[in-house]
Protein backbone atom coordinates (compact mmCIF):
# COMPACT_ATOMS: atom_id res chain seq x y z
CA UNK A 1 0.00 0.00 0.00
CA UNK A 2 1.40 3.47 -0.97
CA UNK A 3 1.72 5.65 1.91
CA UNK A 4 2.46 8.72 -0.39
CA UNK A 5 -0.95 8.36 -1.88
CA UNK A 6 -3.81 11.06 0.11
CA UNK A 7 -6.74 8.42 -0.07
CA UNK A 8 -5.04 5.35 1.35
CA UNK A 9 -2.75 7.88 3.80
CA UNK A 10 -6.02 9.03 5.03
CA UNK A 11 -7.67 5.61 5.76
CA UNK A 12 -4.72 4.42 7.17
CA UNK A 13 -5.81 5.14 11.02
CA UNK A 14 -9.10 4.27 10.61
CA UNK A 15 -7.67 0.74 9.18
CA UNK A 16 -5.35 0.61 12.32
CA UNK A 17 -7.82 0.53 14.73
CA UNK A 18 -9.90 -2.17 12.79
CA UNK A 19 -7.15 -4.11 12.83
CA UNK A 20 -6.70 -4.13 16.90
CA UNK A 21 -10.17 -5.66 16.63
CA UNK A 22 -9.06 -8.31 14.46
CA UNK A 23 -11.37 -6.89 11.78
CA UNK A 24 -8.74 -6.42 8.94
CA UNK A 25 -5.01 -7.12 8.53
CA UNK A 26 -2.96 -4.09 9.58
CA UNK A 27 -1.48 -2.07 6.57
CA UNK A 28 1.47 -2.41 7.11
CA UNK A 29 1.38 -5.52 5.70
CA UNK A 30 1.27 -4.20 2.56
CA UNK A 31 3.57 -1.54 2.40
CA UNK A 32 6.52 -2.98 0.07
CA UNK A 33 8.80 -0.76 2.22
CA UNK A 34 8.58 -3.57 4.57
CA UNK A 35 10.90 -5.76 4.62
CA UNK A 36 9.87 -9.33 3.43
CA UNK A 37 11.18 -11.49 6.38
CA UNK A 38 9.91 -9.23 8.89
CA UNK A 39 6.48 -9.17 7.45
CA UNK A 40 6.05 -12.97 7.46
CA UNK A 41 6.24 -12.62 11.31
CA UNK A 42 4.31 -10.17 11.79
CA UNK A 43 1.03 -12.19 9.30
CA UNK A 44 2.54 -15.15 12.11
CA UNK A 45 2.11 -12.86 15.45
CA UNK A 46 -1.35 -11.53 13.97
CA UNK A 47 -3.01 -14.39 13.12
CA UNK A 48 -2.76 -15.88 16.46
CA UNK A 49 -3.59 -12.60 17.85
CA UNK A 50 -7.03 -13.18 15.95
CA UNK A 51 -7.33 -16.88 17.00
CA UNK A 52 -7.18 -15.73 20.36
CA UNK A 53 -9.80 -12.95 20.01
CA UNK A 54 -12.15 -15.31 17.75
CA UNK A 55 -11.44 -17.74 20.81
CA UNK A 56 -13.05 -14.28 22.85
CA UNK A 57 -16.02 -14.29 20.39
CA UNK A 58 -16.62 -18.06 20.94
CA UNK A 59 -16.55 -18.21 24.57
CA UNK A 60 -18.38 -15.08 25.30
CA UNK A 61 -21.05 -16.79 23.08
CA UNK A 62 -21.50 -19.33 25.40
CA UNK A 63 -21.33 -17.55 28.43
CA UNK A 64 -24.50 -15.14 27.26
CA UNK A 65 -26.19 -18.64 26.52
CA UNK A 66 -25.70 -19.87 29.69
CA UNK A 67 -27.35 -16.57 31.57
CA UNK A 68 -30.09 -16.63 28.78
CA UNK A 69 -30.81 -19.84 30.05
CA UNK A 70 -30.62 -18.65 33.70
CA UNK A 71 -32.99 -15.79 32.72
CA UNK A 72 -35.86 -17.87 31.19
CA UNK A 73 -35.58 -20.24 34.11
CA UNK A 74 -36.53 -17.74 35.96
CA UNK A 75 -38.91 -16.13 34.14
CA UNK A 76 -40.94 -19.35 33.54
CA UNK A 77 -40.84 -18.38 29.74
CA UNK A 78 -41.54 -21.09 26.61
CA UNK A 79 -39.25 -22.07 23.86
CA UNK A 80 -39.70 -19.58 21.35
CA UNK A 81 -37.46 -17.24 23.74
CA UNK A 82 -35.68 -19.89 24.70
CA UNK A 83 -34.66 -20.54 20.88
CA UNK A 84 -34.99 -16.44 19.54
CA UNK A 85 -31.91 -15.89 22.25
CA UNK A 86 -30.10 -18.89 20.95
CA UNK A 87 -29.53 -18.36 17.41
CA UNK A 88 -28.83 -14.53 17.68
CA UNK A 89 -26.23 -15.78 19.96
CA UNK A 90 -25.40 -18.74 17.44
CA UNK A 91 -25.28 -15.97 14.59
CA UNK A 92 -22.88 -14.25 16.99
CA UNK A 93 -20.44 -16.39 16.74
CA UNK A 94 -21.01 -17.25 13.18
CA UNK A 95 -19.79 -13.69 12.78
CA UNK A 96 -17.36 -13.68 14.45
CA UNK A 97 -15.75 -16.98 12.28
CA UNK A 98 -16.89 -15.16 9.01
CA UNK A 99 -15.35 -12.41 9.26
CA UNK A 100 -11.97 -14.27 10.27
CA UNK A 101 -12.26 -16.57 7.33
CA UNK A 102 -13.31 -13.80 5.13
CA UNK A 103 -10.08 -11.74 6.06
CA UNK A 104 -7.93 -15.05 5.68
CA UNK A 105 -9.12 -16.13 2.21
CA UNK A 106 -9.50 -12.67 0.92
CA UNK A 107 -6.00 -11.56 2.02
CA UNK A 108 -4.73 -11.11 -1.17
CA UNK A 109 -7.69 -9.43 -2.75
CA UNK A 110 -7.54 -6.62 -0.39
CA UNK A 111 -3.81 -5.82 -1.25
CA UNK A 112 -5.03 -5.91 -4.99
CA UNK A 113 -7.70 -3.59 -3.57
CA UNK A 114 -5.40 -1.07 -1.75
CA UNK A 115 -3.38 -1.14 -4.88
CA UNK A 116 -6.34 -0.45 -7.32
CA UNK A 117 -7.01 2.52 -5.06
CA UNK A 118 -3.87 4.22 -5.63
CA UNK A 119 -3.40 3.27 -8.96
CA UNK A 120 -6.73 4.81 -9.64
CA UNK A 121 -5.82 7.96 -7.40
CA UNK A 122 -2.61 8.64 -9.23
CA UNK A 123 -4.13 8.46 -12.74
CA UNK A 124 -6.81 10.55 -11.86
CA UNK A 125 -5.17 13.44 -10.84
CA UNK A 126 -2.41 12.91 -13.67
CA UNK A 127 -5.70 13.51 -15.69
CA UNK A 128 -6.61 16.54 -14.23
CA UNK A 129 -3.60 18.37 -14.44
CA UNK A 130 -4.14 19.43 -17.41
CA UNK A 131 -7.72 21.24 -16.28
CA UNK A 132 -6.41 22.71 -13.33
CA UNK A 133 -5.71 19.39 -10.66
CA UNK A 134 -8.25 18.25 -8.13
CA UNK A 135 -9.33 19.85 -4.99
CA UNK A 136 -7.09 19.48 -1.98
CA UNK A 137 -6.23 16.84 0.34
CA UNK A 138 -8.13 18.05 3.30
CA UNK A 139 -11.33 18.09 1.75
CA UNK A 140 -10.93 14.32 1.91
CA UNK A 141 -9.77 13.92 5.32
CA UNK A 142 -12.76 16.50 6.58
CA UNK A 143 -15.28 14.53 4.42
CA UNK A 144 -13.66 11.15 6.54
CA UNK A 145 -13.60 12.16 9.86
CA UNK A 146 -17.68 13.52 9.16
CA UNK A 147 -18.83 10.36 7.09
CA UNK A 148 -17.01 7.63 9.14
CA UNK A 149 -15.19 9.26 12.30
CA UNK A 150 -18.04 11.03 13.75
CA UNK A 151 -20.29 8.01 14.01
CA UNK A 152 -17.29 5.30 14.86
CA UNK A 153 -16.84 7.76 18.28
CA UNK A 154 -20.29 7.86 18.91
CA UNK A 155 -20.88 4.55 18.19
CA UNK A 156 -18.00 3.73 20.64
CA UNK A 157 -18.88 5.58 23.54
CA UNK A 158 -23.10 4.94 23.50
CA UNK A 159 -22.58 1.03 22.76
CA UNK A 160 -21.59 -0.20 26.24
CA UNK A 161 -24.31 2.49 28.23
CA UNK A 162 -27.32 0.73 25.87
CA UNK A 163 -25.85 -3.16 26.25
CA UNK A 164 -23.69 -3.57 29.29
CA UNK A 165 -26.92 -2.78 31.86
CA UNK A 166 -29.14 -5.47 29.68
CA UNK A 167 -27.13 -8.41 30.11
CA UNK A 168 -28.41 -8.63 33.54
CA UNK A 169 -27.14 -10.26 36.56
CA UNK A 170 -25.85 -13.81 35.45
CA UNK A 171 -23.14 -12.70 33.92
CA UNK A 172 -20.28 -11.44 35.02
CA UNK A 173 -18.44 -8.11 34.94
CA UNK A 174 -15.21 -8.73 33.44
CA UNK A 175 -17.22 -11.24 30.84
CA UNK A 176 -19.93 -8.20 30.43
CA UNK A 177 -16.75 -6.05 29.45
CA UNK A 178 -15.28 -8.66 27.24
CA UNK A 179 -19.08 -9.04 25.64
CA UNK A 180 -19.09 -5.40 25.15
CA UNK A 181 -15.84 -5.07 23.19
CA UNK A 182 -16.79 -8.01 20.98
CA UNK A 183 -20.40 -6.08 19.95
CA UNK A 184 -18.42 -3.10 19.17
CA UNK A 185 -15.74 -5.43 16.89
CA UNK A 186 -19.03 -6.63 15.22
CA UNK A 187 -20.56 -3.42 14.31
CA UNK A 188 -16.93 -1.58 13.38
CA UNK A 189 -17.37 -4.07 10.36
CA UNK A 190 -19.46 -1.68 9.07
CA UNK A 191 -17.48 1.13 9.41
CA UNK A 192 -15.06 -0.47 7.89
CA UNK A 193 -17.23 -0.94 4.62
CA UNK A 194 -18.39 2.69 4.84
CA UNK A 195 -14.31 3.56 4.71
CA UNK A 196 -13.88 1.77 1.59
CA UNK A 197 -17.49 3.65 0.01
CA UNK A 198 -16.12 6.99 0.93
CA UNK A 199 -12.85 6.49 -0.62
CA UNK A 200 -15.09 5.27 -3.95
CA UNK A 201 -16.73 8.11 -3.73
CA UNK A 202 -14.01 10.31 -3.28
CA UNK A 203 -12.61 8.84 -6.48
CA UNK A 204 -16.22 9.50 -8.25
CA UNK A 205 -16.07 13.15 -7.82
CA UNK A 206 -13.18 13.70 -9.02
CA UNK A 207 -14.05 12.15 -12.22
CA UNK A 208 -16.75 14.00 -12.34
CA UNK A 209 -14.52 17.43 -11.68
CA UNK A 210 -12.54 16.43 -14.50
CA UNK A 211 -14.89 15.75 -16.65
CA UNK A 212 -16.75 19.08 -15.46
CA UNK A 213 -13.38 21.07 -16.20
CA UNK A 214 -13.35 19.03 -19.78
CA UNK A 215 -16.77 20.78 -20.38
CA UNK A 216 -15.59 24.74 -19.69
CA UNK A 217 -13.04 23.73 -22.35
CA UNK A 218 -15.11 22.86 -24.77
CA UNK A 219 -17.23 25.61 -24.87
CA UNK A 220 -15.06 27.65 -26.70
CA UNK A 221 -12.33 25.74 -28.00
CA UNK A 222 -12.24 25.92 -31.99
CA UNK A 223 -9.05 24.56 -32.72
CA UNK A 224 -8.74 21.13 -33.99
CA UNK A 225 -5.47 20.00 -32.02
CA UNK A 226 -7.32 20.87 -29.03
CA UNK A 227 -10.73 19.08 -29.55
CA UNK A 228 -8.44 15.68 -30.41
CA UNK A 229 -6.25 16.76 -26.83
CA UNK A 230 -10.02 16.96 -25.13
CA UNK A 231 -11.36 13.74 -26.72
CA UNK A 232 -8.60 11.84 -25.52
CA UNK A 233 -9.14 13.55 -22.18
CA UNK A 234 -12.54 12.55 -22.46
CA UNK A 235 -11.39 8.82 -23.36
CA UNK A 236 -9.55 8.46 -20.46
CA UNK A 237 -11.99 9.43 -18.36
CA UNK A 238 -14.25 6.74 -19.54
CA UNK A 239 -11.80 4.08 -19.17
CA UNK A 240 -10.71 5.34 -15.28
CA UNK A 241 -14.90 5.85 -14.43
CA UNK A 242 -14.70 1.74 -15.86
CA UNK A 243 -11.96 1.02 -13.18
CA UNK A 244 -13.61 2.29 -10.62
CA UNK A 245 -17.13 0.27 -11.19
CA UNK A 246 -14.89 -2.87 -11.31
CA UNK A 247 -13.24 -1.88 -8.15
CA UNK A 248 -16.71 -1.67 -6.43
CA UNK A 249 -16.98 -5.21 -7.80
CA UNK A 250 -14.12 -6.20 -6.39
CA UNK A 251 -15.20 -4.50 -2.95
CA UNK A 252 -18.45 -6.14 -3.27
CA UNK A 253 -16.79 -9.59 -3.24
CA UNK A 254 -14.64 -8.86 -0.34
CA UNK A 255 -17.44 -7.80 1.70
CA UNK A 256 -20.00 -10.18 1.07
CA UNK A 257 -19.71 -12.55 3.28
CA UNK A 258 -19.53 -9.56 6.62
CA UNK A 259 -22.29 -7.50 5.90
CA UNK A 260 -24.93 -10.29 5.25
CA UNK A 261 -24.38 -11.45 8.52
CA UNK A 262 -24.05 -7.81 10.04
CA UNK A 263 -27.65 -7.43 9.16
CA UNK A 264 -28.80 -10.35 9.91
CA UNK A 265 -27.51 -10.23 13.51
CA UNK A 266 -28.91 -6.69 13.95
CA UNK A 267 -32.04 -7.59 12.58
CA UNK A 268 -31.93 -10.72 14.50
CA UNK A 269 -30.74 -8.47 17.81
CA UNK A 270 -33.43 -6.45 17.26
CA UNK A 271 -36.60 -8.91 17.36
CA UNK A 272 -34.71 -10.21 20.80
CA UNK A 273 -34.45 -6.74 22.40
CA UNK A 274 -38.04 -6.07 21.16
CA UNK A 275 -39.34 -9.64 22.73
CA UNK A 276 -37.63 -9.27 26.36
CA UNK A 277 -39.32 -5.38 26.38
CA UNK A 278 -42.76 -7.41 25.93
CA UNK A 279 -42.00 -9.73 28.53
CA UNK A 280 -40.73 -6.73 31.12
CA UNK A 281 -43.47 -4.75 29.88
CA UNK A 282 -45.24 -4.88 33.40
CA UNK A 283 -42.13 -5.40 35.21
CA UNK A 284 -42.07 -2.56 37.97
CA UNK A 285 -38.19 -3.49 38.52
CA UNK A 286 -37.21 -3.42 34.42
CA UNK A 287 -34.48 -1.13 34.29
CA UNK A 288 -33.34 -1.27 30.84
CA UNK A 289 -36.43 0.13 29.48
CA UNK A 290 -35.24 2.89 27.92
CA UNK A 291 -31.49 1.26 27.26
CA UNK A 292 -33.26 -1.17 24.82
CA UNK A 293 -34.67 1.99 22.65
CA UNK A 294 -30.97 3.26 22.38
CA UNK A 295 -29.89 0.20 21.49
CA UNK A 296 -32.17 -0.56 18.91
CA UNK A 297 -31.44 2.75 17.71
CA UNK A 298 -27.84 1.97 17.49
CA UNK A 299 -28.24 -1.09 15.55
CA UNK A 300 -30.37 0.42 13.26
CA UNK A 301 -28.76 3.66 12.58
CA UNK A 302 -25.34 1.82 11.84
CA UNK A 303 -26.63 -0.33 8.71
CA UNK A 304 -28.17 2.66 7.94
CA UNK A 305 -24.72 4.87 7.39
CA UNK A 306 -23.84 2.33 5.46
CA UNK A 307 -26.80 2.64 3.07
CA UNK A 308 -26.67 6.36 2.86
CA UNK A 309 -22.87 6.81 2.15
CA UNK A 310 -23.50 4.04 -0.74
CA UNK A 311 -26.63 5.81 -2.14
CA UNK A 312 -24.64 9.03 -2.11
CA UNK A 313 -21.59 7.28 -4.21
CA UNK A 314 -24.67 6.12 -6.19
CA UNK A 315 -25.79 9.34 -7.23
CA UNK A 316 -22.43 11.14 -7.61
CA UNK A 317 -21.85 8.22 -10.46
CA UNK A 318 -25.45 8.35 -12.00
CA UNK A 319 -24.77 12.29 -12.28
CA UNK A 320 -22.59 11.48 -15.25
CA UNK A 321 -24.87 11.28 -17.78
CA UNK A 322 -26.27 14.69 -16.83
CA UNK A 323 -22.99 16.26 -18.15
CA UNK A 324 -22.31 14.25 -21.03
CA UNK A 325 -25.99 15.66 -22.19
CA UNK A 326 -24.73 19.32 -21.57
CA UNK A 327 -21.25 18.28 -23.43
CA UNK A 328 -23.60 17.00 -26.41
CA UNK A 329 -25.59 20.05 -26.32
CA UNK A 330 -22.31 22.32 -27.19
CA UNK A 331 -22.13 23.21 -30.98
CA UNK A 332 -18.60 21.80 -30.88
CA UNK A 333 -20.45 18.14 -30.50
CA UNK A 334 -22.08 18.67 -33.43
CA UNK A 335 -19.53 19.88 -35.61
CA UNK A 336 -16.48 17.14 -34.48
CA UNK A 337 -18.06 13.31 -35.37
CA UNK A 338 -14.99 12.26 -32.97
CA UNK A 339 -16.05 13.97 -30.12
CA UNK A 340 -19.84 13.03 -31.05
CA UNK A 341 -19.06 9.25 -31.18
CA UNK A 342 -16.98 9.22 -28.16
CA UNK A 343 -19.86 10.75 -25.71
CA UNK A 344 -21.68 8.78 -27.69
CA UNK A 345 -19.81 5.77 -26.34
CA UNK A 346 -19.36 7.26 -23.10
CA UNK A 347 -23.02 7.12 -22.36
CA UNK A 348 -23.71 3.21 -23.48
CA UNK A 349 -21.00 2.63 -21.13
CA UNK A 350 -22.63 4.26 -18.44
CA UNK A 351 -26.26 2.11 -19.47
CA UNK A 352 -24.55 -0.99 -19.12
CA UNK A 353 -22.01 -0.39 -16.18
CA UNK A 354 -24.79 0.40 -13.55
CA UNK A 355 -23.14 1.28 -10.14
CA UNK A 356 -24.57 -0.60 -7.51
CA UNK A 357 -23.64 -1.79 -3.96
CA UNK A 358 -24.89 -5.13 -3.26
CA UNK A 359 -24.32 -8.56 -1.17
CA UNK A 360 -23.20 -10.82 -3.74
CA UNK A 361 -26.30 -10.35 -5.40
CA UNK A 362 -28.67 -10.96 -2.41
CA UNK A 363 -29.63 -7.63 -1.27
CA UNK A 364 -28.33 -4.48 -2.22
CA UNK A 365 -26.99 -1.62 0.09
CA UNK A 366 -28.73 1.40 -0.54
CA UNK A 367 -31.59 3.54 1.02
CA UNK A 368 -34.18 1.49 -0.87
CA UNK A 369 -32.81 -1.71 0.74
CA UNK A 370 -32.88 0.16 4.20
CA UNK A 371 -36.27 0.84 4.06
CA UNK A 372 -36.84 -2.55 3.19
CA UNK A 373 -34.93 -4.21 6.57
CA UNK A 374 -37.32 -1.96 8.66
CA UNK A 375 -40.39 -3.11 6.79
CA UNK A 376 -39.25 -6.84 7.36
CA UNK A 377 -38.32 -5.88 11.08
CA UNK A 378 -41.73 -4.17 11.41
CA UNK A 379 -43.86 -7.07 9.90
CA UNK A 380 -41.56 -9.71 11.86
CA UNK A 381 -42.55 -7.61 15.28
CA UNK A 382 -45.93 -7.70 14.37
CA UNK A 383 -45.66 -11.23 14.17
CA UNK A 384 -44.35 -11.49 17.26
CA UNK A 385 -46.89 -9.51 19.12
CA UNK A 386 -49.52 -11.75 18.01
CA UNK A 387 -47.54 -14.79 19.09
CA UNK A 388 -46.92 -13.50 22.40
CA UNK A 389 -50.80 -12.13 22.62
CA UNK A 390 -52.38 -16.26 21.63
CA UNK A 391 -50.04 -17.73 23.83
CA UNK A 392 -51.66 -15.33 26.59
CA UNK A 393 -55.14 -16.01 25.54
CA UNK A 394 -54.23 -19.73 25.61
CA UNK A 395 -52.93 -19.41 29.51
CA UNK A 396 -56.29 -17.05 30.48
CA UNK A 397 -58.33 -20.28 28.49
CA UNK A 398 -56.02 -23.08 30.76
CA UNK A 399 -57.03 -20.67 33.66
CA UNK A 400 -60.44 -20.53 34.02
CA UNK A 401 -61.34 -24.67 33.94
CA UNK A 402 -58.94 -25.28 36.51
CA UNK A 403 -60.65 -22.31 38.64
CA UNK A 404 -64.00 -23.64 38.02
CA UNK A 405 -62.84 -26.76 39.19
CA UNK A 406 -61.64 -25.91 42.75
CA UNK A 407 -64.40 -23.63 43.09
CA UNK A 408 -66.72 -27.23 42.99
CA UNK A 409 -64.56 -29.08 44.75
CA UNK A 410 -64.75 -26.31 47.45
Amino acid sequence: MEGRRCLLSAARPYMQIFSVFALTPPPNFFDRATYRRLRRYLIVGYALYSLLILGFVIRMSYVNVVALNEEIREFHLEDFTKAMGRVQKFVLATMGIANHLNMLLNFRRLGHIYEDIADLERKIDNASQCFGGQPGANSFRYRLAISCGLWLVVLVALMPPFTIKAMGPWVTFPNKILSELILIMLQLKCLEYCVFVVMVYELVLRLRHTLRQLQVELVDCNQRDMLQALCVALRRNQQLLGRVWRLVGELERYFTLPMMFLFLFNGLTILHVLNWAYINQFNPDDCCRYVRIGNCMLLLINPLVACSLSQRCINAYNSFPRTLHRIRCLPVATNFPILSMGLREYCLQLQHLRLLFTCGGFFDINLKNFGGLIVTILGYTIILVQFKFQAVAEQSVRFIPNNKSSTNNA
